[in-house]
């Protein structure tokens, strides 16, 4: 069973399994879950909408599903000690708010940070790994890139477990991995991520 309180990350590209991981650390939770996602519905995508309902076919139908395409840290701040609040994911909240100014994106960043640590109960987080590939040609996917890959970082300084999921396999980054020398709150990159600018 999964303590309170914790927060988890999971990362890994496109169909890689995360969001089945993620699912089954919430059902290891033994807590009451909660699946907060962060798409948009949009009647009008048929393809969209099969993905949609094939991640809710999978679910638990205990489960409780609340949409969150913007007010994520608004919904999080509910978390109790017998809940686990999954997200699923990140990047769509990133993408959803792309519009956002600079400075209501660091606003934002703020906020999520600041709260993640306060939560009693599990929090799992989903994080799509974008920055792998070429660089986006166009400056709104710069933006999004870099929005992703620096939120996704300031988030795993916090978590008390990331996980990387690819290849058929989730990997605990947090025992296997070596924390850089900024993330733990040191000066450098950890400081500015805090403030969600950053690289």
């Amino acid at each position: 069973m999964i303590h309170s309180p914790t927060i988890i990350l999971v990362t890994g590209p496109a169909r890689s399994g995360k969001s089945e991981w993620a699912e089954s650390l919430a059902m290891q939770s033994g807590k009451r879950v909660s699946y907060l996602a962060t798409a948009r519905l949009n009647p009008e995508d048929s393809e969209w909408q099969a993905r949609i309902e094939k991640h809710q076919a999978r679910r638990p139908p205990d489960w409780k599903t609340l949409w969150v395409p913007e007010d994520l840290t608004a919904t999080l701040a509910q978390n109790q000690a017998e809940d686990c609040f999954l997200v699923d994911a990140l990047g769509t909240w990133v993408a959803n708010g792309l519009e956002w100014s600079e400075e209501e994106w660091q606003g934002k960043v703020r906020d999520l940070l600041e709260l993640l640590p306060t939560l009693p109960g599990v929090v799992i987080l989903v994080g799509e790994e974008t920055g792998w590939g070429l660089v986006p040609v166009y400056p709104l996917g710069r933006q999004f890139r870099d929005r992703l890959g620096s939120l996704l970082r300031y988030v795993g300084t916090l978590a008390t477990s990331v996980y990387l999921v690819t290849g058929g396999y989730a990997l605990d980054l947090t025992q296997l991995g070596i924390p850089l020398l900024g993330n733990r709150g040191g000066e450098g990159e950890g400081e500015r991520g805090r403030g969600g600018a950053g690289e």
